[in-house]
């Protein structure tokens, strides 16, 4: 009678596939389980938005430059929906399992820590595109959207939900309850998102808030990402690639370290 071999253990090898396959499609059905809320309600929003300028501010008549405003005002909105819902994703999803005391399941498997943070990020930058996308569609049935440079749309799209997924990962770790992570939300998500050229051209600025804006990273990501639909910016494209590549790079060092250390995730 032959008896039956014992389980072997599972090898790793540089890179644990199955773990970080496994974590990021827990983020990704995190939400679409919720779709409703995760998805079709950003959606909802941005259209109450657009039509509140182009209505009540009698947004079909202005112009930015040769621009109608309109046709301005629709790739601003369009990021911020996917730049606040990157965010949301990683950062609610940490401070969640916190809160829980479930961060232990994820932090027990032999995953190294940039493959725990490459796990929640890409959910996120994956519910960030996702929203972007039927945000898009939705306002492109109200006026017709033109993509000038394609590759500057898909460079800034990734970009920044990577950028805004990185900070909600940040955000989470460091919060110990969700006072912590609103107050994230309120006072550096929003205004920075608010003051970053989202409905209106930083040109038209005084001095003063022209350069406050000019160091305001979400400004580069909307101007680089209007660009590619309107052929249209207000600040140095080259200068823009550079500071989301460099904003992103800090910001990975900053998540590997936390999670390397067990910053605030290990007594």
């Amino acid at each position: 009678m032959t008896h039956p071999l014992p389980p072997m253990p599972r090898q790793v090898g540089a890179v644990n596939w199955v773990g970080l396959w496994t974590l990021y499609a827990r983020e990704v059905r995190r939400f679409l389980k919720v779709h409703q809320q995760t998805v079709w309600a950003p959606v909802v929003t941005t259209l109450l938005f657009y039509a509140v300028f182009a209505l009540a501010l009698g947004g079909a008549v202005r112009m930015i430059g040769t621009v109608p405003y309109l046709e301005f005002l629709a790739p601003g909105l369009i990021m911020m929906a996917m730049a606040q819902n990157a965010f949301a994703n990683t950062s609610s999803s940490v401070v969640i399992a916190k809160v829980q005391g479930n961060i232990v399941d994820i932090l027990m498997p032999p995953m190294a820590p940039l493959e725990l943070a490459f796990g929640f990020v890409m959910g996120g930058v994956t519910r960030g595109l996702l929203v972007g996308l039927v945000t898009g569609l939705a306002i492109w049935a109200f006026v017709p959207v033109r993509i000038a440079h394609p590759e500057f749309v898909i460079f800034h799209a990734l970009m920044a939900s990577m950028l805004l997924s990185l900070l909600g990962l940040v955000g989470g770790i460091w919060s110990e309850k969700f006072d912590n992570i609103a107050a994230v939300t309120n006072f550096v998500v929003t205004p920075l998102s608010f003051l970053s050229g989202t409905f209106y051209s930083v040109e038209t600025l005084p001095p003063v808030f022209w350069w406050i804006a000019h160091f305001d990273p979400f400004f580069y990501m909307i101007d680089g990402f209007r660009y590619g639909f309107i052929g249209r910016s207000d600040g140095t494209l080259g200068i823009g690639i550079l500071v989301m590549l460099a904003v992103n790079g800090g910001l990975w060092w900053l998540a590997w370290r936390m999670l390397k250390t067990g910053y605030k995730l290990k007594a």
